[in-house]
């Protein structure tokens, strides 16, 4: 359907590595601008397919699973590759894991853009795997914030200040704030670098570790303190010990 459509933005949410896409009838589509897409995984299928339809100003978001940034299988390393040095990538975001209820793989968005204005030839990476509140043993939620933190991060890098207009009621620290690279969450990478890494798009690759919060406790406070907390808990564990066992004994003896 609509094979001549140029939309200014694309959002989507394709299935993860969906096998049976029929690619053996479609190697000579004419989407296939940056390489055919393996028969086995139609990851990259959907990645063209998408870039395909972008507008010369469009803008693309979709949702992939992780292996879609570093795979080098059946030539995906290769169109990823030819996506990079055409300059469309704009962002990419690694999630924290446990986000869907119908599958426990990895994801990452995907940020594509026809028009990177002053940031051609750059590429920002944003690390939110710690982002996320556990709302059961097996499921997280991306809070309010955590999502204003990856926007406000995108739209300041990008330089299109708030298009949403709700800066001034964001809960993120970083809304309306100059971008700025920060360790172990945000990166700007130039196109040289990403080369330096084999195109692998893994934001852990170029964020870097976050900085340790000074600690202005002097070194033989902390040992003393830590001592005590430990035997703290030492007896605190012993206690408990006792009244199991005088909870066991009762039951016993009531026997």
């Amino acid at each position: 359907q609509h094979p001549d459509l140029k939309a200014d933005f694309v959002l989507a949410n394709p299935p993860f590595n969906m096998s049976a896409w029929g690619g053996e009838g479609l190697r000579e589509d004419k989407r296939w601008k940056y390489g055919v897409p393996p028969v086995n995984n139609a990851n990259f299928a959907w990645v063209q397919h998408f870039i395909h339809h972008l507008s010369p100003n469009g803008t693309a978001g979709f949702v992939l699973a992780n292996g879609s940034m570093s795979s080098n299988t059946s030539g995906e390393g290769d169109i990823r590759k030819a996506i990079i040095e055409d300059d469309l990538v704009a962002c990419m975001v690694a999630l924290p894991g446990q986000l869907f209820y119908s599958t426990q793989i990895p994801v990452c968005l995907w940020f594509l853009s026809r028009n990177k204005k002053q940031r051609k030839g750059q590429t920002l990476f944003i690390d939110a795997r710690k982002l996320g509140t556990l709302t059961d043993r097996v499921h997280r939620d991306l809070t309010d914030e955590d999502i204003a933190k990856i926007a406000d991060t995108y739209h300041a890098w990008s330089g299109r200040g708030d298009p949403s207009g709700l800066a001034e009621s964001s809960s993120s620290s970083i809304a309306g704030r100059p971008y700025m690279d920060i360790p172990g969450f945000c990166k700007s990478v130039t196109l040289e670098e990403i080369r330096a890494q084999g195109y692998v798009l893994t934001p852990g690759r170029y964020v870097g570790a976050a900085e340790l919060e000074e600690d202005d406790e002097p070194f033989e406070q902390k040992v003393a303190r830590l001592t005590k907390e430990w035997r703290d808990l030492q007896a605190e564990a012993r206690r408990l010990d006792e009244v199991i066992d005088t909870n066991l004994q009762a039951l016993s003896n009531d026997g």
